[in-house]
């Protein structure tokens, strides 16, 4: 079946946020789909959406309502036809797309490790009890304190360069980053060290980028099936399967990550009390196509061994 395709007088509205790492999103969406074509740029046109999580940068996010901060004004505008496509950073999704809407397009995956920022330091173990160390991540808050307790944890929202200058500004002695938005940055000046996932397990999505259409727009459907990647599908159905059977949200810290090894998927979750605790892991593997099911299943595991209580800092 052909397809009618974009043209600079009748151009793809590709919807995203306006941070630089967002709009690096969407050029990247772009470039991929402009290369699969053969056609111009100008074919595409980028909108930019503020959400309610760019606008409120004072509290924390669990405070003002969670992830769909960051994903409800984009998608009501692609549900009106506004925009053709949303551009969205996988971690920031929420488990479940309104009525209407279907995310079944992932581009290549890039790096999914947490990066630590520091000028002169290198990794956690070199900072002095009492120090400060910024970070908006009620996970990475979490990671942080189960293996040193002894250090202060301020709020550190904002985009990547807000929060650096943060840092220059003495906020705090450190923050965190993810590797995949200083890469698609080119930030390779930032003083950053890759955190082994060993050390710290990223966020369920971390480094992905998706891309959200209308159930009924066969046409996009279509222009999207050429840039999508298969092995980051795999590996995002299972984390989003755990996720979604934790009920995970902006106050739940929840890591989480499946890589591929030929046809087997390896799949690592974590899960702990905010005040770092306790922590619950669990490591499985299984073949590629069971991955969503032992997302699922792990999930389910780490529920039964928590056991009552565990979460009650949630009510």
């Amino acid at each position: 079946m052909s397809i009618s395709l974009p043209s600079p007088t009748n151009p793809l509205k590709i919807g995203t946020r306006g941070s630089p790492l967002a709009l690096a999103q969407a050029y990247e969406t772009r470039d991929r789909l402009s290369a699969a074509f053969e056609l111009p740029q100008d074919a595409f046109a980028i909108i930019v959406i503020k959400t309610t999580g760019d606008r409120v940068q004072d509290r924390p996010l669990k405070e003002i309502g969670g992830k769909g901060l960051f994903t409800r004004e984009i998608e009501e505008d692609l549900l009106s036809g506004k925009i053709d496509i949303a551009v969205h950073s996988m971690k920031d999704m929420p488990v479940l797309q309104p009525e209407g809407l279907v995310l079944d397009c992932y581009l290549p995956r890039e790096d999914p490790r947490d990066a630590f920022v520091s000028p002169g330091l290198t990794g956690l173990y070199q900072l002095q009890p009492g120090a400060v160390v910024g970070t908006s991540s009620l996970r990475r808050k979490s990671q942080v304190l189960l293996n040193w307790p002894e250090l202060k944890i301020v709020e550190f929202r904002g985009s990547v360069q807000t929060r650096l200058k943060k840092l220059t500004d003495g906020v705090a002695k450190c923050t965190f980053l993810a590797m995949a938005g200083l890469n698609r940055l080119e930030m390779a000046n930032v003083p950053a060290t890759p955190i082994p996932v060993s050390d710290m397990l990223p966020a369920v999505a971390q480094g992905a980028i998706g891309i959200e259409r209308r159930v009924n727009d066969y046409r996009v459907a279509e222009l999207l099936t050429p840039i999508h990647d298969t092995e980051t599908g795999q590996r995002l159905a299972a984390e989003r399967a755990f996720l979604t059977a934790l009920d995970g949200s902006c106050e739940t810290p929840i890591a989480g990550l499946a890589e591929l090894d030929g046809t087997t998927l390896r799949l690592r979750g974590q899960v702990l009390r905010p005040d770092g605790s306790e922590a619950i892991d669990d490591d499985q593997t299984c073949s590629i196509e069971d991955g969503a099911a032992l997302g699922q299943e792990m999930a389910l595991r780490i529920l039964e061994h928590a056991g009552p209580g565990f979460f009650d800092w949630r009510s």
